[in-house]
């Protein structure tokens, strides 16, 4: 560990020496807060958020109730900056720092290993990696969370949406510092960014350099990056003009390569969570570069594309039935789903209302999940590890896109490890994380 931050403080130092990474993305960590009259007196309702899933103007509003003294919320906040705190003496992380560089040589390239594919023989000196490599579907490779970029990824992703959010509610300028921080080292200061693509994603070792589907491994998180972006870009003093140019530029190129490569178009043809993944990822990066036509066309193809192909008339979804994972699929894929129906919510898109032939909407996928969701009914499918609080994000954004059973639902709902924060950031996450 000792050897990993130093190699992270002199890179850091590299990129600041050649002017492109500013003092608050140092590896120092950020001064600490004056003392302010108010926990939230000094940060007071300024520029609504321009999110791309999260509602800004509803972040707005929760900050002025917050700031009256509603109690509920106080608890919410309370856990949040706990779960912030956490990330302030950690990282920043960054792509090049991994034992050994992509297949194709470059440090900067994106590398992950594909989770459910394990060595069949010994390693030995001639066939270290104990190839060829199996499948085991639902079974985590421990060896995938080392020697590669996907728990760095994991944490980039997840630290700056909690630190954006932080700083939202608190005015707390070191939550915004080191949110910039952790987003500048990794997209865009030269010596430690990410190139825009994910061309070695889920390798399989012995066996593939990449693989199309490895575009999950952004697809289900970054709009959470997205909006941490816009939150920071709502004022927070940490974030300047050239890291908003910086960022849409990289998100513009990344956008650009999801739509022309073939890895690409590989993705958007999956006719499972894969393909409501793409679109989610594609529509939230091309409403943040301004595309709003795109982002529009995406969320409306959806319903035809997605919703009455893969939702069955009883709400259930076979391709996510199918796996040894039943449950953390289904829930997976209405993480996908009420996502995108929020991006469609601020281009012009309710996806909510959408009726398939055989009567297949959102809806009814979600209230296929409450019997198990509430603890009323034991989950009638194969799931190697059930855990019932998987679904409360989901039913939050069917009740409050206004279906009574799941607004009914709601109380009865097991509370995530860490705590319900819904109020806090009204979309949908995935609260029982796998890859892939």
């Amino acid at each position: 560990m000792g050897n990993r931050l130093r190699r992270i403080a002199v890179l850091t130092s590299v990129a600041l020496f050649v002017g492109l990474l500013s003092p608050a993305a140092s590896a120092h960590p950020p001064a600490a807060d004056p003392p302010a009259a108010h926990p939230q007196a000094a940060h007071s309702p300024a520029v609504q958020p321009r999110t791309v899933v999260l509602d800004g103007g509803r972040l707005q509003q929760t900050k002025v109730r917050l700031q009256h003294g509603d109690p509920r919320l106080r608890a919410a906040v309370a856990k949040l900056t706990g779960r912030a705190d956490k990330w302030l003496d950690q990282g920043p992380w960054t792509v090049v720092d991994k034992p050994r560089p992509a297949p194709s040589g470059d440090v900067h390239d994106y590398l992950s290993q594909a989770p459910y594919w394990w060595p069949s023989q010994s390693p030995t000196a001639d066939n270290p990696w104990g190839c060829p490599y199996v499948q085991r579907d639902g079974e985590r490779n421990p060896e995938v969370d080392t020697g590669t970029d996907r728990l760095d990824l994991e944490k980039v992703f997840d630290s700056s949406y909690d630190l954006a959010l932080a700083w939202h509610y608190t005015g707390k300028r070191r939550y915004a510092e080191k949110a910039a921080q952790v987003l500048r080292t990794w997209f865009l200061a030269s010596a430690t960014r990410m190139n825009p693509h994910l061309n070695h994603a889920q390798f399989i070792p012995c066996k593939y350099d990449g693989r199309a589907i490895g575009i999950i491994d952004f697809s289900q998180s970054y709009t959470a990056v997205l909006d941490a972006v816009a939150i920071l870009e709502s004022g927070a003093p940490a974030w300047t003009g050239a890291d908003r140019v910086g960022m849409r530029q990289w998100n513009s190129d990344f956008l650009g390569w999801l739509r022309t490569s073939d890895f690409g178009r590989q993705e958007e043809a999956a006719a499972n969570n894969h393909g409501t993944f793409y679109d989610l990822l594609v529509a939230g990066l091309a409403s943040a570069t301004g595309e709003k036509d795109l982002a529009r066309r995406t969320v409306r193809d959806a319903a035809t594309r997605r919703v009455d192909p893969q939702i069955a008339a009883d709400g259930s979804q076979p391709q996510e039935l199918a796996r040894t994972r039943s449950w953390h699929y289904s829930t997976f894929d209405l993480v996908a789903y009420t996502r995108l129906a929020a991006i469609g919510q601020h281009v012009g898109v309710d996806l909510w209302r959408h009726r398939g032939p055989d009567g297949q909407s959102l809806f009814k996928a979600v209230r296929y999940l409450l019997p198990a969701a509430t603890g009323r009914a034991v989950w009638p499918h194969p799931e190697l590890e059930f855990r019932r609080f998987a679904a409360s994000d989901v039913v939050h954004a069917a009740a409050d896109a206004g279906d009574r059973a799941a607004r009914q639902a709601v109380p009865l709902l097991e509370e995530p490890p860490g705590g319900d924060l819904w109020a806090l950031r009204p979309a949908a996450e995935q609260l029982d994380s796998i890859t892939g």
